[in-house]
């Protein structure tokens, strides 16, 4: 990405500089990231324009474009990261396993997170809430440690549980991205991305109410709303979100 971009428009750019096509997006299909240093977008688009890129357009930005089937690609490839993502939109394409997601244009100064973090029990959601001024979902970013550097997401999930709950007895599953919000302009390029988060027991008996919250900054908060309340069941029932990997 360049300065005062946004992300989707970085992602037009680039597939114009690379492969010399217009195109506009269907979802975001993906999140990698190793830390707030190193996040790549992975975006499932359409062509609307343009034309593909030749050798007589060679260019420090790539030597030509071409399209070609998924069992016969180029080779060698540049990097073999490609082949999973490719796979991933095939899969996708076929059946989708999250609703069309695309980063909303909000300003955010930092690169955080905004927790959906959750308990269930039959049929049953509690969210956990932040009490500081008004209640709102927990955000928090990762640090500046060299651990925290390299485990990126999960472990700033992790710290900010662990200022509330007691972990050595419930089990903590990221399950993915619900959305993100980027400006990329104004000075404002931070990156919010809301992260679903599953917390459980990890010996799961008739328990009906959530963990015991040890910190006056948080609650469980019920979801009594039937139609949020189904949606979040659906969307951590079948992992209905977009998937970070490392």
């Amino acid at each position: 990405m360049e300065p005062g971009e946004t992300i989707i428009e970085a992602m037009q750019r680039e597939v114009k500089e690379e492969a010399g096509l217009h195109c506009e997006p269907v979802t975001l299909l993906s999140v990698e990231e190793r830390g707030p240093a190193w996040i790549r977008f992975v975006f499932l688009a359409r062509p609307t324009g343009g034309t593909l890129k030749t050798s007589k357009e060679a260019d420090a930005e790539s030597l030509q474009a071409g399209w070609f089937p998924r069992v016969s690609l180029p080779t060698p490839l540049r990097a073999h990261d490609v082949l999973h993502v490719i796979d991933l939109a095939a899969q996708y394409l076929q059946q989708a396993r999250h609703p069309l997601i695309l980063p909303q244009e909000l300003p955010c100064s930092l690169v955080c997170q905004r927790l959906v973090a959750t308990f269930t029990s039959v049929q049953t959601v509690w969210v956990l809430v932040g009490t500081g001024g008004m209640p709102h979902l927990p955000i928090t970013a990762c640090g500046f440690t060299s651990v925290e550097q390299r485990g990126g997401i999960k472990v700033a999930v992790l710290r900010l549980l662990q200022e509330c709950l007691t972990l050595h007895n419930l089990a903590v599953e990221t399950k993915g991205l619900l959305g993100l919000q980027h400006l990329g302009r104004d000075h404002m390029d931070g990156i919010c991305m809301n992260v679903l988060v599953a917390v459980a027991f990890r010996n799961p008996g008739i328990e009906e109410e959530p963990p015991k919250v040890r910190s006056e900054n948080y609650f469980w908060w019920k979801v009594m709303e039937e139609d949020l309340q189904s949606q979040l069941l659906q969307r951590l029932q079948e992992s209905s979100v977009v998937p970070v990997s490392r």
